[in-house]
């Protein structure tokens, strides 16, 4: 299984960026997608998720309104429109795959995910 994250790069605040993670060797309709992400110093943090058929999102609080995550599950890959960017949203991004029985499950905690990419930095400037 791959996880093949990219878009990630150097924006003033205010500026956008869309990330994309591209997935192989395995059935992508069976998982959940989640971005999560880790700042220097800090603990990776869950951003954002998408359920098996795209028609649920979750968000934390502090990117609600700002990104949007999306999946085309005929090309297998996993999308996070990030706008209205801020110095804080600087991390590294890594997407995640979770496999999940129910169709519209969600999960929050890195624990729970099965599969990860490599990470894409993301850098804010003010």
């Amino acid at each position: 299984v791959q996880l093949q994250a990219s878009g990630g790069g150097l924006v003033q605040a205010g500026g956008s960026l869309r990330l994309s993670c591209a997935a192989s060797g395995l059935t992508f309709d069976d998982y959940a997608m989640g971005w999560f992400r880790q700042a220097p110093g800090k603990e990776r943090e869950f951003v954002s998720a998408i359920n098996r058929s795209g028609s649920s999102t979750l968000y934390t609080d502090s990117v609600k309104g700002r990104f949007t995550v999306s999946r085309d599950n005929a090309k297998n890959t996993v999308y996070l429109q990030m706008n209205s960017l801020k110095p804080e949203d600087t991390a590294v991004y890594y997407c995640a795959a979770d496999r999940t029985i129910v169709t519209g499950t969600i999960r929050t905690v890195a624990y729970d995910y099965d599969y990860w990419g490599q990470g894409t930095l993301v850098t804010v400037s003010s």
